[in-house]
């Protein structure tokens, strides 16, 4: 009996221990945001709460028609409301300074997603509160890579679900960026030899949800001297397939001859496609492109801002290599600045100008034009005329 009733204890014990175990189990609220992001990404519903208010949150992308019934379902009598961000609100010609709701009256999934997404929205829209938890439900489905556009539904009334509905609050997913960045660490490394012979070695970094960005260390560069630097986002079209319609597949090479001419440097190699937007995202951007949008016009429609990318994993990275001095590959100045305010060294400034040709220059201009890219090269070809029509406000959706 004693043996038996101790073992008891024990198992007692071990629950007890591992329920406080941060180290095996994770902080609870981190926890609770990395679940949420596979919930959204299964295009499952989510709480999120700020105080007393709980809401009930489910992405717009990817919804079908069942999913939809399923959650009008759930959030009965009440009819859930769309809400979007700052930006795709201004593209649609309403006054907004921060997240705002659009009323529904019974649409189907195909007229939400016009209402999100589109280019055009030829009705009338009434906005409604958007409610405190916007900005973070908005922030959920940004890193799960979902459009930043959900239906929302007061959560009080909601019934019981069997699986259960996970519930997140507000604070631990807008505190998670910086969470996820801090977790980031080696997970492997190898000696890569490249074309040409060059001689490199690929460090992997891992964070807590599985991101995989990569240190691609060029020769031996001397860490006590300003490191030769490429911050460069993924890019599967124009790195792996040539795509004519960026230039990024060109400044990968071309970077790669100037480290080695250099004698040595780095390329992270940033999961960042699509300016942090994502693939999917991508390929939508370059959809109302194709209608008429350029670059940042087409962002803003979705509902991003101009450049989602965050360079905190870059700094991370740099920090874990050892690297606190660098002169950075780039035509973009905001890279020096999101480095220099993190407290990383930029001693200069080296450019990068591919080629131009008639698929990409006008996604290089608005690069240029609009946000700032330093392409000098670009704009001394253009005529007055061309240099003008680049921002296409004409086209914005009224």
């Amino acid at each position: 009996m004693s043996s038996s009733k101790n073992q008891g204890n024990q198992g007692g014990d071990v629950t007890r221990n591992a329920s406080r175990d941060a180290g095996l189990l994770g902080k609870a609220g981190h926890v609770a945001v990395e679940r949420g992001i596979a919930e959204f990404r299964s295009g499952r519903p989510v709480i999120i709460s700020h105080g007393d208010m709980a809401v009930l949150a489910l992405p717009v992308d990817g919804m079908t028609e069942a999913r939809l019934a399923s959650f009008r379902r759930l959030c009965a009598p009440a009819e859930p409301h769309l809400v979007v961000t700052q930006r795709r609100a201004q593209a649609l010609g309403l006054p907004a300074t921060g997240p705002i709701g659009l009323a529904l009256a019974g649409e189907d999934a195909g007229a939400i997603a016009a209402l999100a997404a589109d280019a055009r929205v030829e009705r009338s829209l009434k906005v409604v509160g958007a409610g405190p938890v916007a900005a973070a439900a908005i922030e959920l489905a940004k890193r799960a890579q979902r459009l930043p556009a959900l239906l929302v539904a007061d959560a009080a009334k909601v019934p019981s679900c069997d699986p259960p509905l996970l519930s997140i609050t507000a604070d631990d997913i807008m505190r998670f960026r910086r969470a996820a960045i801090e977790s980031l660490a080696v997970a492997a490394e190898a000696e890569v030899p490249l074309n040409g012979g060059v001689p490199a070695r690929f460090v992997i970094f891992r964070d807590a949800i599985g991101g995989s960005s990569v240190a691609v260390i060029v020769g031996s560069p001397d860490l006590h001297e300003p490191v030769p630097l490429r911050l460069h986002s993924a890019c599967l079209t124009g790195d792996v397939f040539g795509s004519r319609r960026c230039d990024c597949g060109d400044q990968l090479r071309l970077a790669l001859r100037r480290l080695e001419d250099q004698g040595g440097g780095v390329i992270l190699y940033l999961e960042q496609e699509g300016r942090g937007l994502g693939l999917t995202n991508k390929m939508r951007a370059y959809q109302l492109q194709d209608a008429g949008l350029d670059t940042i016009d087409a962002n803003s429609a979705l509902g991003f801002d101009d450049d989602e990318r965050d360079y905190g994993v870059a700094v991370r990275m740099l920090q874990i290599l050892g690297v606190k001095r660098v002169k950075l590959l780039t035509n973009n100045p905001a890279k020096l600045d999101g480095l220099t305010q993190a407290g990383i060294e930029v001693s200069g400034r080296i450019p990068l100008h591919g080629p131009v040709n008639s698929d990409n220059r006008r996604y290089l201009t608005a690069k240029a034009t609009r946000a700032g890219h330093k392409l000098d090269h670009l704009l001394v070809s253009l005529e007055p005329a061309e240099t003008s029509e680049a921002p296409l406000a004409g086209d914005r959706t009224p």
